[in-house]
């Protein structure tokens, strides 16, 4: 089969290399010059593991390809996956169609003439529900020539890749979802997905509206999840609880399950910040009103700015820190103190900053008078581009010197193990505010650490006055 994706950005370019390791000739296009030329050089844009040698193995033998040529990528092809961006449109919240449109329009024009063959165009892309039909609209408007069914039709076929362990993710995933209307359609993604279907990889079909929520609705339930535990975090530190055993104690409840219960700063990336509002809107226009959803939204943000302010009455004096005060006095909390970043993108094995809970920490604490040191294994090219006034450190030890409080950001496997003597010589004092709860408390204390996590509860040095008084009374 041969296969043109239009879009080199994280989706595009991970389907196609991925496609071509099945034995697929790929073709995958970009409008940007540079990027293909750098691809073309063997030179990967973005950073996932594995990606490099996958891209190369596959250029090697001749199953992969980068053009700018849209017409020439599209001639012969069996199938043409749109993976171009959808970002949310500033104000409304809405994905920006834009890049979708304009590409089907594109691909109709490089179709070949009715009835020289059958083409399956797919969106690859996020979109919202009835995506597919308006690009069919636009197919049929450009190319009224052809005819929907028999020279080409439209399918969805959403991905489900994680940053970090995107591959793993396209060759072993937990099911492929094909969204069409037509045999020919679901035929020609069922050929090329053949390699997993053999795997016994679950396939689902389904019409397009389906398959188009299916995605969303995916995304949707895990940054649910994810704000849950967080909240979770919150009531634990109140009561005395330690959001780790809750966690554990519901996920392995098998109608829960362990993933995504992981307490932090709040979800960011590409994918969840975007989809979730997204799916407020569409749910808004169709009168059928997500609240779990639209609740989730407006947490996390406020989740970002708490983790700041959270670090601020750590490191700030007790004064300061209980006062409750906004504006100059607030402000003046940390003017003096110096605070080191322990990671910057929104989760480990990328380099990807959008919608990084460090863009809201960073400011907020630089608000409020702290200077910042930072350092991150690969995000600090894309970080330096969006953060002002920052000092980049080399590792994590140079992000220590003349630190007052180390602040563990993203969970990169770098940070796991830190010399804690180390660090403790190199600091202006010994404090550590983990965000990812990697220490273990004690430990940190043993080491002279002032520490502070999430969602770990109280310190504590007797049992609850309740449980004494069960215990005594048990014991008469």
């Amino acid at each position: 089969m041969r296969v043109a994706v239009i879009g080199t950005g994280y989706v595009g370019l991970v389907s196609g290399a991925c496609f071509s390791e099945f034995g697929t000739q790929v073709v995958c296009v970009d409008k940007d010059v540079e990027k293909i030329a750098r691809l073309q050089g063997g030179e990967i844009p973005i950073y996932e593991p594995g990606l490099e040698d996958l891209v190369a193995q596959n250029v090697g033998a001749g199953r992969l390809s980068f053009t700018t040529d849209l017409a020439a990528a599209v001639e012969g092809a069996d199938a043409v996956f749109i993976a171009v961006g959808t970002p949310s449109r500033r104000g409304d919240g809405h994905a920006d169609l834009s890049f979708v449109f304009a590409a089907a329009e594109e691909v109709a024009r490089a179709l070949p003439a009715a009835g020289a063959g059958f083409t399956c165009i797919v969106t690859k892309s996020t979109v919202p529900v009835g995506t597919g039909r308006r690009v069919a609209e636009v197919l049929a408007r450009t190319r009224p020539d052809l005819a929907l069914g028999r020279d080409y039709d439209v399918a969805s076929n959403p991905e489900f890749l994680r940053e970090g362990s995107a591959i793993e993710d396209f060759m072993r995933p937990d099911r492929v979802v094909i969204g069409a209307e037509s045999e020919a359609a679901r035929d020609c993604l069922k050929a090329l997905y053949r390699p997993l279907y053999l795997n016994e990889t679950p396939i689902v079909s389904t019409r397009l509206e389906t398959a188009e929520l299916i995605k969303y609705a995916a995304n949707a339930f895990l940054a649910v999840k994810i704000t849950f535990i967080n909240e979770i975090a919150d009531l634990c530190e109140q009561v005395g609880g330690d959001v780790q055993q809750v966690a554990r104690g519901i996920g392995l409840d098998g109608r829960i399950g362990a993933k995504f219960l992981h307490a932090g700063p709040g979800y960011g990336g590409s994918c969840f910040p975007k989809d979730t509002l997204a799916l407020v809107r569409t749910a808004q226009e169709a009168e059928a009103p997500l609240r779990i959803v639209e609740t989730t939204v407006e947490v996390n943000e406020a989740r970002k700015a708490a983790m700041a302010e959270r670090v601020v009455a750590f490191l700030g004096d007790a004064e300061a820190a209980g006062s409750n005060q906004t504006g100059p006095n607030q402000t003046a909390t940390l003017a003096g103190k110096t605070v080191g970043l322990l990671g910057l993108t929104f989760k480990p094995n990328t380099d990807d900053m959008r919608e990084a809970p460090a863009l809201a920490i960073v400011p907020r604490l630089q608000a409020a008078g702290a200077s910042i040191r930072a350092y991150d294994p690969e995000g600090m090219s894309e970080a330096k581009k969006l953060l002002d006034d920052v000092a980049w450190c080399a590792d994590p030890y140079e992000t220590a010197e003349g630190a007052d409080c180390l602040v563990l950001l993203t969970e990169w496997n770098a940070f796991r193990n830190l010399d804690l003597d180390r660090l403790k010589a190199l600091m202006t004092q010994p404090a550590l505010v983990d965000l990812r709860n990697v220490y273990d408390p004690e430990r940190l204390k043993q080491a002279g650490f002032k520490y502070s996590g999430i969602g770990r509860g109280r310190s504590r040095s007797a049992e609850p006055a309740h449980l004494t008084v069960v215990s005594d009374r048990l014991a008469g």
